[in-house]
C-alpha cells in the first residue's frame, strides 16, 4: 500500500468533521492528520502539521474560507485545496477557484462526491462537483472572462491585510467586529481603511461597498432586502 497523502479539515461542524473522518477512514489514498474549527486554528495547524491537501469550508466564524484559501497558498504554494460548501452561488464558487482552491464540493452531495474531489484535487486537477448545473459552469467561465477584463490596477496595490479589510468592511462589519476576526485592534482597522480609501480613491463607505461588489469581492445579495 502506498503512503497515504495527509489531510487537514478545516470546518466549524464537529459533526460534519466526523463524517469526513468517517469517510476517508476507510480509503487507503487519504489520512486526516488534523482537524480545525476557525480560520486561525487551520493555518496554524498547517504550519504544524504540512498537509498536502486541505478540505476547508468558507463560512468559518473568525475569517471568510477564501481568505483562508490565499493565505493557505502563500505560506505553503503546493498546497491542494478543495472547498466544501453549504453556497452554490456562482460567485462564491468562482471567487474560491481565484483564491487558489483545485475543487468545490457543495455539502449536501459530500458522501457521494468528497472522495471523488479529493482524488482529483490531489492529481493537481481542477474538479467542480456534478450536482452544479452546467450553466452554473458556464456563467463561472463569462463571469471570470468579465473580471479578467475590469480589472483594477489600485486593487493590486492593497496590502494582503487591506484586502481582508476591505472585504469585511463591504461585508458590513464595524471596526471593531473586523479587529476581533483579524486579531487587531479597532484603531489598526480604521488606519487599513484610511489607507484602502486613499489607495483606492473612494471618498465613503457606499462607494467602498460598491467597488467591492463590482470586482466580485463579496455577494450583492448581502446589500438586498
Amino acid at each position: 500500500m502506498g503512503i497515504r497523502k495527509k489531510v487537514l479539515l478545516i470546518d466549524d461542524h464537529p459533526l460534519f468533521r466526523t463524517g469526513v473522518k468517517s469517510l476517508l477512514e476507510a480509503n487507503p489514498s487519504f489520512e486526516v492528520v488534523g482537524e480545525a474549527g476557525t480560520g486561525r486554528e487551520g493555518l496554524q495547524s498547517a504550519r504544524e502539521l504540512r498537509p498536502e491537501l486541505v478540505i476547508l469550508d468558507i463560512s468559518l466564524p473568525d475569517q471568510n474560507g477564501m481568505e483562508i484559501a490565499r493565505e493557505l497558498r502563500g505560506l505553503f504554494p503546493d498546497i491542494r485545496i478543495l472547498i466544501v460548501s453549504m453556497h452554490a452561488k456562482i460567485d462564491y464558487i468562482a471567487e474560491s477557484f481565484r483564491a487558489g482552491a483545485l475543487g468545490y464540493v457543495i455539502k449536501e452531495s459530500a458522501a457521494d462526491r468528497l472522495v471523488q474531489g479529493l482524488e482529483a484535487v490531489s492529481r493537481g486537477e481542477y474538479y467542480l462537483d456534478s450536482a452544479l448545473s452546467r450553466k452554473v459552469v458556464e456563467k463561472i467561465m463569462k463571469f471570470s472572462t468579465r473580471e479578467a477584463g475590469m480589472t483594477d490596477e489600485k486593487y493590486a496595490t492593497l496590502t494582503p491585510r487591506e484586502e481582508q479589510v476591505l472585504r469585511l468592511l463591504a461585508e458590513g462589519h464595524t471596526p471593531k467586529e473586523i479587529g476581533e476576526k483579524l486579531y487587531i485592534s479597532p484603531k489598526t482597522v480604521e488606519n487599513h481603511r484610511a489607507n484602502i480609501m486613499e489607495k483606492l480613491n473612494l471618498h465613503s463607505t457606499l462607494e467602498l461597498i460598491r467597488y467591492a461588489v463590482r470586482l466580485g469581492l463579496v455577494d450583492p445579495d448581502l446589500w438586498k432586502g
